[in-house]
């Protein structure tokens, strides 16, 4: 069964052949919930349901708690994603690792894959994801990181802020073919407004937790990004994954592709 599947899939694959009955029952039953120790409820169905991945915030969780919903979640659907890892969660999943599950680590996105050998496929749709500064870069990369695993493409400009404008021209000349663009700033959080202003795609700002003093940690480019005069949409504050998998939405047509 195809990972991150939608009820639309599941019937068209029944329906031309490409699974038997029982495979089609089987991952429809994926929106049953599964419980975890007594504590945490894994939503199993929400990729049938919502096209995209069931995803587990690690920030926040004890690493051994953290370790058993990821595994648990890993047998359920057969690939699953964590965001927010530190280097304690990752000790605690590496020393519980089973021989047939495979971790993938993606530092740059602060997350971790786990899979039983099931890949995304490739749905249709590109996502352009840009920073203004290299400090941006993390949340990028977890937007990135989502979007592809629901099936999208996605190209990346980055370090192309405001403090040397030019370098924003060249670089969007290879994203202009994208059907949505995700653009992560912080400090003043200009940069959304001013791609907004120059493509005709939706745009979705992030506004990152730098800077520092009065409305640092992001709180200025939130501000500046809700109230640009170009029209874009803006996630809260360090939400890589929620405006990665919006912008996966919007470039795969709602899921009605």
């Amino acid at each position: 069964m195809l990972p991150n599947a939608t009820i639309r899939d599941i019937l068209r694959m029944y329906r031309n052949g490409e699974v038997s009955e029982d495979e089609a029952a089987g991952a429809l039953e994926g929106l049953r919930i599964e419980v975890i120790d007594g504590m945490a409820r894994i939503d199993a169905g929400r990729s049938v349901r919502c096209g995209m991945p069931e995803v587990v915030l690690a920030e926040g969780k004890d690493p051994l708690a953290f370790a058993n919903i990821m595994l648990a979640q890993v047998k359920a659907a057969g690939r699953c994603i964590a965001t927010r890892v530190s280097p304690e969660h990752l000790e605690a999943l590496r020393a519980r690792l089973p021989p047939e599950v495979r971790m993938e680590h993606r530092e740059a996105a602060r997350a971790v894959i786990l899979s039983t050998g099931k890949r995304p496929a490739p749905r249709g749709g590109t996502v352009a994801i840009l920073t203004a500064g290299t400090s941006d870069i993390p949340v990028a990369e977890e937007a990135r990181l989502i979007a592809e695993e629901m099936g999208c493409e996605v190209r990346t400009a980055y370090d192309v802020g405001v403090a040397g404008i030019h370098r924003l021209f060249s670089a969007l000349r290879d994203l202009i073919p994208a059907d949505v663009f995700v653009v992560a700033a912080g400090r003043e959080g200009t940069l959304p407004a001013i791609v907004a202003g120059l493509v005709d795609r939706p745009v979705i700002g992030v506004p990152v937790s730098t800077g520092y003093g009065y409305m640092g940690a992001g709180e200025a480019a939130l501000a500046s990004m809700l109230q640009a005069c170009s029209v874009l949409a803006v996630v809260n504050i360090d939400s890589g994954f929620t405006a990665g998998a919006f912008a996966a939405q919007i470039a795969l047509g709602g899921g009605r592709a």
